[in-house]
Formats: structure tokens, C-alpha cells, sequence
């Protein structure tokens, strides 16, 4: 939805969206391009909806943090945190780095944190 600043209302005002407009005159390249972008948001918003690597995001926001690490503050087995430190990895959520035996994590960009910041925002932020 998108807001005409000049059109009169006797309602609440509305903040313009920042979205797009999408119309029947788009291109296919750019229904494409549409069609892309929403698989890929698809697949990172599945790959943060569950609840452990949910956490896990939220811990790597603070900093690099080891698996062993992430055990203890999830109160996790290893093979669980594992699993789901597996499937950030293939979303491409987060980077692993070895040293010796332990394997350290960390985000692999901003992605992730800005998305923690909103779901703060509207879940955890106490008013």
C-alpha cells in the first residue's frame, strides 16, 4: 500500500511504506527479479523460524562464539546445536572457523543482526 502524501483523510495518518509499488505494467525481468528476491527472504526467514537457531543468532550477535560455547548457553546436546548451526551455515547465515579441535561461529553479515533487532523490537523490548 502506498500513501498519497496530497490526498485528504478524516482517519489516522499513515506513514508512507517503504515497500514498493508493484503494478499490472511490470516487466517480466522485473517479476523475475521479484520472484527471486522472494525465495531468497523465503529461505532466510525459514531458516531463522526455528526457535534453537533462533538463539543461536542471538548469541553470534554479541560475537564469534565456539560450538561448545553455544552448548552451554543454549543448554544443548551437541549434536542438536550441530544441526542447527548446519542449517544456518547452508543459508549462508553464519561462517565456521577451526582452531585445532574447536570450531568457532560467527555471523556472516549483517543480515541476521538486523533482523534480531526488529524481532527485539517487537517481542522482547520491555516498555
Amino acid at each position: 500500500m502506498t500513501i498519497d502524501a496530497t490526498s485528504k483523510s478524516d482517519g489516522p495518518t499513515e506513514t508512507p511504506s517503504r515497500l514498493p509499488v508493484f503494478d499490472d505494467n511490470m516487466c517480466a525481468e522485473d517479476m523475475e527479479r521479484m520472484m527471486k528476491n522472494a525465495q531468497r527472504a523465503s529461505n532466510f526467514l525459514k531458516a531463522i523460524s526455528h526457535e534453537g537457531r533462533l538463539m543461536i543468532l542471538c548469541h553470534l550477535a554479541s560475537g564469534e562464539k565456539s560450538v561448545a560455547e553455544l552448548e552451554n548457553l543454549l543448554s544443548a546436546r551437541q549434536a542438536a546445536v550441530s544441526q542447527q548451526l548446519t542449517r544456518l551455515r547452508l543459508e549462508g547465515l553464519v561462517t565456521p572457523r577451526r582452531d585445532g579441535k574447536a570450531i568457532y561461529y560467527s555471523l556472516a553479515d549483517d543480515r541476521p543482526t538486523q533482523i534480531m533487532e526488529v524481532v527485539y523490537d517487537l517481542f522482547c523490548r520491555q516498555d
